[in-house]
C-alpha cells in the first residue's frame, strides 16, 4: 500500500528530484575530524537509504593527490559511483558537478561531508540560488567543532535547511506504510 500524500508538502524534503552529495570524505584528512566516527557512520546510513529510495548519489574529492581518495568505508558502499575530482572549494567548481545536476535534474542538494565550515557550507552556499539545499548537521563535520557549528549556522541563515540523518530520512518516506519504510527500519535505530 502506498502512502496517501499524492504531493510533498514545499517544506519537506522529497526524494522527487533529490540528490545525496558525499563531499570530500578523503584519507588523510578524516583523521583529523572531529567525531569523525559518528560522521561516517551517518553517511554510510544515509547512502544506503539512497540506494533504496532510489535518490541519486554525487561523491567528491577536494584535491586527491594531496588529501588522498575516499575512505574505503564510503567507497565500498558505492563502489560504481564516479569520483568528481575537485582543487575548488565549492562543488560547483568539480568539473561536470553542475551538469550532472541538470541531467540527473536535481532540485534539492543533500549535503554530507568535510569540512562542514568549507567545502560544505560553500557548496550549499552557491547552490541557494538554483537549489533548495539540507546540511545534515549529524553527517557534516569539520576539524573543531566550533568549525561545524558556525558553518551550519551560516548555511541556515543564507536561507539552507538543517536536518539530521533521521529527520530526513523520515521526511523522505513519508509513512511507514511503503516498502521504502521497511526496507530501511534498519537503518532507523
Amino acid at each position: 500500500m502506498g502512502s496517501p500524500y499524492k504531493m510533498p508538502h514545499p517544506r519537506l524534503i522529497s526524494r522527487e528530484g533529490a540528490a545525496l552529495v558525499v563531499i570530500d570524505v578523503q584519507e588523510k584528512l578524516l583523521p583529523k575530524i572531529a567525531d569523525k566516527e559518528r560522521t561516517v557512520a551517518n553517511i554510510i546510513k544515509l547512502i544506503r537509504f539512497s540506494k533504496i529510495c532510489g535518490i541519486p548519489i554525487i561523491l567528491t574529492e577536494q584535491y586527491p593527490k594531496g588529501l588522498g581518495k575516499t575512505v574505503k568505508e564510503i567507497k565500498d558502499e558505492i563502489p560504481s559511483i564516479e569520483t568528481m575530482e575537485k582543487t575548488s572549494f565549492s562543488c560547483f567548481g568539480a568539473q561536470g558537478f553542475k551538469d550532472a545536476l541538470v541531467k540527473m535534474k536535481i532540485s534539492t542538494l543533500i549535503l554530507t561531508g568535510i569540512e562542514a565550515h568549507v567545502c560544505v557550507a560553500q557548496t550549499a552556499l552557491e547552490a541557494l540560488d538554483d537549489y533548495g539545499v539540507c546540511a545534515i548537521s549529524d553527517a557534516v563535520s569539520s576539524r573543531a567543532l566550533g568549525d561545524v557549528q558556525v558553518g551550519l549556522q551560516r548555511m541556515r541563515d543564507c536561507g539552507a535547511m538543517i536536518s539530521s540523518t533521521e529527520m530526513v530520512m523520515y521526511e523522505i518516506l513519508r509513512d511507514a506504510r511503503t516498502e521504502e519504510f521497511r526496507k530501511s527500519r534498519i537503518l532507523l535505530k
